[in-house]
């Protein structure tokens, strides 16, 4: 499977690290119920079939945070952003 990375290009699935699902957002700590959203939040996971974005880590390249839009029943990949290029509307990293 090759990733595009937004900075370096097509790199092989190989040169970067997993995190996870990018649709994800961590609950709020201030929250009066946070003890249960966040073990909901770190162990009830879908597993969905089909179009999915997903946080993947550069560790071979540029060392950045790229969020993919992948197919999980094909592998193919639909695009890529840098993680800080859309960090003000999506999940954790960056």
């Amino acid at each position: 499977m090759r990733i595009p990375c937004p900075y370096c290009g097509a790199r092989d699935a190989h040169e970067f690290a997993y995190l996870g699902d990018a649709t994800l957002t961590r609950p709020d700590p201030a929250a009066p119920d946070a003890e249960g959203r966040f073990f909901d939040y770190v162990y009830q996971r879908t597993n969905p079939a089909g179009a999915h974005e997903e946080w993947w880590y550069h560790a071979q390249g540029c060392r950045q945070w790229v969020k993919v839009a992948r197919d999980t029943r094909t592998h193919a990949i639909g695009g890529a952003t840098l993680a800080r290029d859309g960090a003000a509307t999506s999940g954790d990293p960056a």
